[in-house]
């Protein structure tokens, strides 16, 4: 097959990492080249965008803009290879990220966050989005039981919760690729839900070991 590109979202602690770590696992037992990656902080020039972005209160086209080159440097030099070499891609936050925190979380124009994505992605777009839904205070709590909180981890209840709302407009407009995984689940039922939604389309009958 060619290169498959499967992105995972969610609000703060969602589990997305807990569950692209098992999901990596389960597809390379099935004979799959795997890369794991994320945003901010996929390539080397992104590591340094990650620390701006959530380490220091920044104007909001700022940390727009630098979202926007972190994703633009980790298409070009980590994504798109990967697809060309038939990897199946685990990414955790891509541009519906973006559209969640950016546009519904600070209330930026949706049109300019479309038009951003579009030059930062080149129109490179994910085979599959997994949303990973908890509650807000469920995440947050998840959050706060990992240590210090960064940037996006300290804003207000009702910032994270236009977030989710976001998450819940995209699924809607975005059916197809997008699909909802009620992460509050325990760890193995979450898994078994990702697991059903990639045989699905990857046309396998496999079963989650």
């Amino acid at each position: 097959m060619t290169g498959w590109f499967i992105s995972l979202e969610g609000i703060e602690g969602a589990g997305k990492t807990t569950q692209t770590q098992l999901l990596a696992k389960w597809l390379s037992k099935q004979g799959y080249d795997v890369l794991i990656t994320h945003e901010p902080g996929g390539t080397p020039l992104g590591q340094s965008l990650r620390t701006l972005l959530l380490q220091h209160t920044l104007p909001q086209r700022t940390e727009l803009l630098l979202y926007a080159a972190d994703r633009a440097t980790h298409v070009a030099e980590v994504l798109q290879p990967a697809l060309q070499s038939n990897k199946i891609i685990l990414c955790d936050r891509y541009t519906d990220s973006t559209v969640a925190y950016q546009g519904y979380g600070r209330g930026l124009s949706l049109t300019l966050i479309d038009q951003v994505n579009a030059l930062a992605t080149g129109g490179l777009t994910p085979d599959l989005t997994l949303w990973l839904d908890v509650p807000v205070p469920i995440g947050l709590a998840r959050a706060k039981k990992r240590g210090v909180l960064d940037q996006m981890e300290r804003e207000s209840l009702a910032f994270h919760e236009r977030v989710r709302s976001g998450y819940q407009h995209l699924t809607t407009q975005y059916p197809e690729r997008l699909v909802r995984i009620a992460g509050e689940l325990p760890v193995e039922q979450v898994f078994t839900q990702i697991c059903a939604a990639i045989a699905a389309r990857l046309s396998r009958a496999n079963e989650c070991q």
